[in-house]
């Protein structure tokens, strides 16, 4: 379990300080202490002390951390969290809870102290997939979100330190960018020849909970914060008037799943895979993981097929699986004499890429990607039918609308070499766009040169130097 954590003499600090400005609250206002009104904050909220000890002790178990979500921490909790209009079970959104903010707030603090807080059951919606199929989405409530946000900024200040830095997957200086850029980079360090492109099937939805709270405890070992994150795990999910409880998975769209996630699978994969596998590998490898997709690249096929099997039953063991369409093994080398087909280097996606071998301007073997063809049809798609229910709209709303999805997808998707698939998406939203503007009316025909000159969509543009 490694050395365990001193007490913190913040703890009695922050107790302190809160007496005294209750105290002059309700001299202030003597009914004050009848009505429960919120003390004034001294101080801000910090996990600066948390985050030096935990990079300075790797090892150290955290036994006292639940005095921490004072009313500073709820305050950049609820700073932080993202404030849609979507409201949970309670039918309680952003915008009426910040109404009434302190008194909330501290009436939350209350609760959290008395050890009276109850978690909401998470209301469920489902939304179509490219496939036909639906998935579920879960919709937390709102209160329920302010503290899975306080515990999830101290368990990312404990756990940034062990994680891994190829893990990229909901971290803060992380991205998916930074994911492909190190898929390339590695491939080419290590002389990658094959490639396993793994996915595990419904990772939220069958993460253990007895071997979650073993993993936690490894480095949190505070009642308080053991007990808040059981009470989610239990809380359920309602649809349609009913609630279904498991004893599997994480809260669907909580705000505290993917650090735990992260956690599991830093346990179940990354340092096992760092510990274990790497050291009995023949040829160089690397592993990429971001979320629930990650991608493992050997110099041998031996060491590929040997890692591959030792992964399934990894993941068996603690009940999960690798989704058995999505998880592949392909020789990703350069390609060998004509007509032999068992030579060929193959092909994966990744993260919305589809990664290939192809030939420099210079006459070199190079990795390249391109926009995956499913997530291109799919914005392709999206954008036809946004011109089609909104071509009542004015020609200025439809045409601001459309420069920022075309934006944020070159923002995403503008890497080098795949110019072409970004410059498809400009010519079909440009075409979407037309279309449904001449079906506003019989008498419609809108030309592409006028609608072009006068309302301009942003060109295609490499963005990204990778």
């Amino acid at each position: 379990m490694g050395d365990t954590q001193r007490s913190q003499t913040i703890s009695t600090q922050s107790r302190t300080i809160e007496k005294q400005v209750t105290h002059r609250a309700n001299s202030a206002n003597p009914d004050s202490e009848s009505k429960g009104s919120p003390p004034v904050l001294v101080g801000d909220a910090t996990l600066s002390g948390i985050a030096i000890l935990a990079r300075k002790h790797p090892e150290m178990t955290f036994t006292s951390l639940a005095h921490r979500l004072d009313l500073a921490m709820l305050h950049e909790a609820f700073r932080r969290v993202k404030k849609s209009s979507s409201a949970g079970v309670d039918k309680v959104t952003a915008s009426s809870y910040a109404d009434d903010l302190d008194q909330n707030l501290y009436n939350l603090h209350q609760r959290l102290c008395r050890g009276q807080y109850a978690a909401t059951p998470v209301k469920r919606i489902w939304i179509e997939k490219e496939n036909g199929k639906q998935r579920p989405i879960g919709i937390p409530a709102f209160e329920d979100k302010v503290v899975q946000k306080a515990v999830e900024m101290i368990l990312s200040a404990i756990y940034e330190p062990n994680f891994y830095n190829f893990s990229h997957g909901f971290r803060a200086g992380h991205s998916q960018h930074m994911a492909i850029k190190e898929l390339r980079e590695e491939s080419i360090r290590t002389n990658t020849n094959w490639i396993v492109s793994a996915d595990i099937t419904g990772l939220f939805d069958n993460i253990d909970h007895n071997y979650l709270r073993e993993f936690l405890k490894l480095r949190v070992n505070d009642g308080g914060i053991i007990r808040l994150i059981g009470k989610w795990l239990k809380a359920g999910v309602m649809e349609e008037g009913r609630l279904y409880r498991s004893d599997t998975g994480t809260p669907q769209g909580g705000v505290i799943s993917p650090v735990l996630s992260n956690i599991f699978l830093h346990y179940v994969l990354d340092d096992w895979y760092v510990r274990e596998v790497q050291p009995r590998m023949k040829g160089r490898s690397f592993l990429i993981r971001f979320a629930d997709d990650f991608i493992t690249g050997f110099e041998l096929e031996s060491d590929a097929r040997r890692a591959l099997e030792a992964m399934r039953k990894r993941f068996d063991r603690y009940g999960l699986e690798l989704h058995p369409d999505k998880t592949k093994l392909l020789r990703f080398a350069r390609p060998g004499k004509k007509n032999d087909q068992a030579k060929k280097s193959g092909t994966f996606d990744f993260l919305g890429f589809t990664f290939y071998l192809g030939m420099s301007r210079r006459g070199y073997w190079v990795i390249m990607k391109k926009t995956a063809s499913k997530r291109l049809h799919r914005f392709k798609k999206g954008v036809w039918e946004w011109c089609k229910k909104n071509r009542h709209k004015f020609l200025k709303e439809q045409y601001a609308t459309l420069c920022s999805k075309l934006r944020g997808y070159y923002q995403y998707f503008g890497v080098i070499g795949n110019f072409k698939a970004i410059a498809n998406a400009h010519y079909n939203t440009l075409r979407a766009w037309r279309y449904w503007l001449c079906k506003r009316s019989h008498k419609g025909n809108v030309q592409y040169v006028d609608l072009s000159a006068q309302y301009p969509l942003p060109k295609p543009r490499i963005v990204h130097n990778i």
